[in-house]
């Protein structure tokens, strides 16, 4: 049963797309997510996340001022891996889309500090895939002592706009080897406005490897889907995964939350729960492209697990702040 209150002040965060938070071993949890004018990206801690909105806060890293990292920073991953802290990205060298597709890539920074908002960024370089073609939203997990890479990216012989890759990494800002399609937009729901897979966050429960992504435009359209493989399948053979026909998390009017996506997953602050991050806007209406609106707020709410060990998310519940 999904709770239909929450304990959390939703939003979390206002005015930031693309949430992602990472609840560390000190106790605190860090956020990013895409700020609006995508020229910066912030990172905040909090021991809770009810304090995030007013919490200490650091800009880590600005656009340069020219060059394939100087436009449209989007969507923001903050990790910890072996031992360092990491920041995945995408970046752009202009804002505006050629032959009507953007050109992001994907880039790495790294900290071998203690505290990521005070540490020392270095920069580590576009993190490279097979294919030179627009790419975003990298996120990473580790499982059975391997690194693995999942990422949205443009295949040229598929028709639409993006889908999803994994990869085993060499290190934490190299791949290697083979380099799986995990799933194209196929289904209606993944077709409205643009045809887009993007967006992944990993969940390992249960004995299976869970990714969540986001489908559809970035209006009240964009919505969540949801692949799974068994825990010890070889996650780079396509047969191992599976893909949900229908979408896991969509809009709620009845609530006043429109296209619900590009989520994270952490832990309530006495780990006892699990916790969806994600985004969504308030209203539907908007003046313009919905990238260029700053309304899509950063919201967390706890989820459950049914009979056969599955994810159940419920719906976007009502601000509640």
């Amino acid at each position: 049963m999904i709770e239909t209150t929450s304990k959390y002040n939703n939003p979390i965060v206002l005015q930031r797309a693309d949430p992602w938070v990472y609840k560390h071993t000190d106790g605190y949890y860090y956020f990013t997510g895409s700020v609006p004018g995508y020229q910066e990206i912030e990172v905040r801690r909090a021991k809770s996340l009810n304090d995030l909105e007013n919490s200490e806060k650091a800009t880590v890293w600005r656009a340069h001022a020219e060059g394939p990292q100087s436009q449209l920073i989007w969507a923001p991953e903050i990790h910890f891996v072996q031992g360092k802290w990491y920041i995945y990205f995408a970046a752009a060298p202009s804002s505006h889309p050629k032959n009507h597709i953007f050109q992001h890539r994907m880039f790495a920074i790294e900290c071998g500090d203690e505290n990521p908002l005070t540490g020392k960024w270095e920069e580590k370089g576009q993190v490279k895939t097979q294919q030179e073609s627009f790419c975003l939203d990298a996120t990473v997990f580790e499982h059975n002592d391997k690194l693995y890479y999942v990422w949205a990216q443009k295949e040229p012989a598929i028709p639409g706009n993006s889908n999803l890759y994994i990869s085993e990494m060499e290190n934490p800002w190299t791949l290697k080897g083979k380099q799986l399609l995990l799933t194209i937009p196929e289904y209606g729901w993944e077709k409205i406005g643009f045809l887009v897979n993007e967006g992944p966050a990993v969940i390992i429960r249960n004995n299976k490897v869970f990714i969540t992504y986001s489908a559809s435009a970035t209006d009240g359209n964009y919505c969540m889907g949801l692949l799974w493989a068994d825990a010890d399948a070889d996650l780079l053979d396509g047969y191992s995964w599976t893909k949900s026909k229908e979408p896991v998390f969509k809009s709620a009017p009845e609530n006043g939350q429109f296209g619900p996506g590009h989520n994270s997953f952490t832990v309530s602050e006495d780990g006892k729960e699990d916790v969806l991050i994600y985004h969504a806007r308030p209203y539907t209406e908007m003046d313009g492209d919905p990238l260029d609106n700053p309304d899509r707020h950063a919201r967390a709410q706890v989820f459950t697990w049914d009979e056969s060990g599955f994810p159940v998310f419920g719906k976007p519940i009502a601000n509640n702040r």
